[in-house]
């Protein structure tokens, strides 16, 4: 039996997973043949590499000393959370990757509790310590605090730490002593790794991820957790529900470098893909064929978060989309909960519309982003947080939300979050920064990103975590002022939109398509307001020295898709096409908005 090892990498959004997996790759010499290809080769989706996150978990595998190292990169969000548990059902060990300047990070700490629960082995890299300032000392003890308060064993607290910089592909035991490769990660990996254990008996093997090939359908991703399974075997695939199918497998894959190989047998502890299974799901055991023996499925947290996906049916649809009808909209989701766990989807009673929930807004973005880019056409409502009977007591979710300010605007973020219910934990000093901690209801923080970067200058960095429900907090101020509204459908006029200025900031900009009931711009005031920016100047043959200044506007705001998500009201939606994101009220006529809001004052 060759010599595995099987890891996965965790670490907060932005400390460099990835960037130390390219260096993996290119030190076990895998890329020989593609060196000039672009840097971050895990994250080749487009979404990932515009974003510089990591969304969906890959594997990779590398030989190093004669032992196959399988590693997979996880995504380091909490938003992510169903990729990064079924993830480490894969693994014997993870890396946990710290930032020096930066420390622990609350989005750390959520995937390490996963990983040491499981009771895997962690190893500690300490990256990024050739930037200004930063304290790879403290950091250290900051880890072994953390790991503490998350009760890991004597085991799993003494670990060993390696420090290094994966941007400038060295790691090394001391700090201070640079090296000029990351051997020292790879030979750490084969010594406190432990190997995975060759369990003897029936085949087991639990499908933690899916793949998709046009030429031979669906491919089943897991560990082999006892056994051996080979080519052509009949086996039987036992369901979440209990229920048994009897199947046969047509082709096993094994990970060699950054694709698969067909192989004969693979035997327990190694990473496979099954070809010929159907009808599977994340969770399903692949086992025996007369004594089945299924192994227990992923559990998966609650989504806390809930949107309505309705089709296009504003003014503009079918414009720009490919995929605009209910039956697109429904096969689309229903592919997406094949392999996004975290998913749920309902239908209403509208055969138009659907309510997903998720783990967060990042989550249903992402979803929704990765939709309008393959030619969807849909519409998306208000973000509504879930709540929960416990006790007889209506309660909400609540976040753990950490704020990087300088210390200036200190003040200002202590206000914004306590207008949300927000209460403060802690508040600590790092160099010329503040960091403060609080507990905030989920209600409270859609929409808080934008009123904190523009009541900091834009410097606030804020990170949130979901850590309970605790009884329901009370009533939240949601946005203060109203909508401009379009009166009419045509094209906006820089004449107009000048003189219309003193009434608000605009979304739009001159020469732009709109609609009626399409939302324009924000308002000064509380309430909405319809204007009309497609007005032209009525020209005359008299010209005098007033009446010809020159137009000047204001650049208009621009959203991007999570800030529309964030902003809109209970009366909006956002029309989400493959070019445009476009915010609307529900009802497009005047009449019709008025009616809708006489019935529920009464």
């Amino acid at each position: 039996m060759q010599k595995i090892r099987n890891i996965a990498i965790i670490a907060h959004v932005d400390h460099g997973k990835t960037t130390l997996v390219d260096k993996m790759i290119y030190y076990c010499n895998i890329l020989k043949e593609h060196e000039k290809r672009q840097e971050l080769i895990l994250d080749n989706n487009d979404l990932e590499r515009e974003r510089g996150i990591t969304i969906l978990a890959k594997n990779v595998s590398v030989t190093y000393k004669d032992v196959k190292i399988n590693i997979i990169d996880t995504p380091g969000h909490a938003d992510f959370g169903g990729e990064v548990e079924r993830v480490l059902n894969m693994a014997d060990g993870v890396l946990l990757l710290v930032d020096a300047f930066e420390g622990t990070m609350p989005q750390t700490r959520f995937v390490l509790s996963k990983a040491l629960a499981l009771g895997l082995k962690p190893i500690v890299v300490v990256n990024k310590v050739d930037k200004p300032n930063c304290r790879p000392e403290e950091v250290h003890e900051q880890v072994f605090d953390l790991m503490f308060s998350l009760d890991a064993t004597e085991e799993q607290l003494d670990f060993p730490t390696i420090y290094g910089s994966a941007k400038q592909g060295w790691m090394s035991d001391d700090w201070k002593k640079p090296a000029d490769n990351i051997g020292a990660l790879l030979d750490a990996i084969i010594k406190y790794i432990p190997a995975p254990k060759a369990s003897q008996g029936t085949p087991q093997m639990l499908i933690t991820s899916l793949d998709y090939s046009s030429y031979v359908g669906r491919i089943a991703i897991g560990r082999i957790h006892r056994g051996e399974l080979r080519e052509g075997m009949n086996v039987s695939l036992a369901k979440r529900d209990g229920s048994i199918k009897r199947c046969r497998i047509k082709e096993l894959h094994t990970f060699t470098g950054l694709g698969r190989q067909k192989v004969e047998t693979m035997v327990a502890g190694d990473i496979c893909a099954l070809v010929g299974i159907d009808d599977f799901e994340i969770g399903d055991t692949i086992c025996d064929y007369e004594n089945p023996e299924p192994l227990d499925p992923i559990a998966i947290d609650e989504p806390t978060m809930s949107m309505l996906f309705t089709i296009n049916n504003s003014p503009f649809f079918g414009r720009e989309g490919k995929f605009v009808t209910s039956r697109h909209l429904k096969d689309r989701l229903e592919k997406e909960l094949e392999k996004n766990l975290a998913l749920r989807v309902e239908p209403t009673d509208s055969a138009d519309s659907f309510i997903v929930y998720g783990r967060g807004v990042l989550h249903l973005s992402v979803l929704i982003e990765t939709m309008r880019r393959e030619g969807y056409e849909l519409q998306v409502g208000q973000p509504q947080v879930l709540f929960k009977e416990i006790g007889g007591e209506k309660c909400e979710p609540i976040e753990e939300m950490h704020v990087d300010v300088p210390e200036e605007y200190a003040g200002k973020v202590v206000e914004l979050v306590t207008v949300r219910k927000g209460s403060m934990q802690n508040m600590e000093r790092k160099g010329d920064r503040v960091h403060l901690e609080f507990h905030i209801p989920s209600r409270g923080i859609i929409g808080l990103r934008t009123n904190m970067l523009t009541g900091t200058a834009g410097e606030a960095v804020m990170t949130h975590r979901f850590i309970e429900y605790q009884p329901v907090k009370g009533k939240i101020e949601g946005r203060t002022e109203g909508s401009l509204i379009s009166l009419e459908t045509g094209t906006a006029i820089a004449y107009a939109i000048d003189k219309l200025q003193d009434r608000g900031r605009f979304f739009i900009e001159p020469g732009v398509e709109v609609y009626e009931g399409q939302v324009i711009g924000e308002s000064t005031r509380s309430e909405d307001m319809t204007v009309n920016v497609c007005r032209t100047k009525k020209l005359t043959n008299i010209r005098a020295s007033g009446s010809d200044e020159k137009v000047k506007l204001t650049p208009p705001i621009v959203f991007s898709l999570e800030e529309a998500l964030e902003y809109i009201g209970p009366d909006e939606y956002v029309e989400v096409t493959p070019q445009s994101i476009r915010m609307r009220k529900i009802f497009l006529k005047e009449h019709e908005r008025k009616r809708a809001a006489s019935k529920t004052t009464i």
